[in-house]
């Protein structure tokens, strides 16, 4: 009998980024020109994402991009975190 593999969960992950204020902080210098990259449905392609942004950027020091994962936000009762989500 040929088992199937189980789908994982999805894991409601958001991709943005934008120009900080200064380099100690997390404020924006425009949340109208914040950079929205995506929704992912777990954390490695969030990740990938990131990454992909964050390189594309790298001369900008101001420039930061972040994982949000707004599964936990969504419902923060949810199941734990494996070593897939982060």
């Amino acid at each position: 009998m040929e088992r199937k593999a189980t789908p994982k969960k999805q894991l409601l992950h958001i991709v943005v980024g934008g120009e900080v204020q200064n380099l100690e902080d997390v404020e924006f210098r425009d949340l109208k020109a914040m950079d929205f990259v995506g929704a992912y449905p777990n954390y490695a392609e969030a990740r990938d994402a990131w990454k992909s942004a964050s390189q594309r950027t790298v001369d900008n020091a101001h420039m930061r991009y972040f994982v949000i994962h707004a599964h936990r936000l969504i419902d923060p009762n949810g199941p734990t975190p494996d070593e897939d989500d982060h």
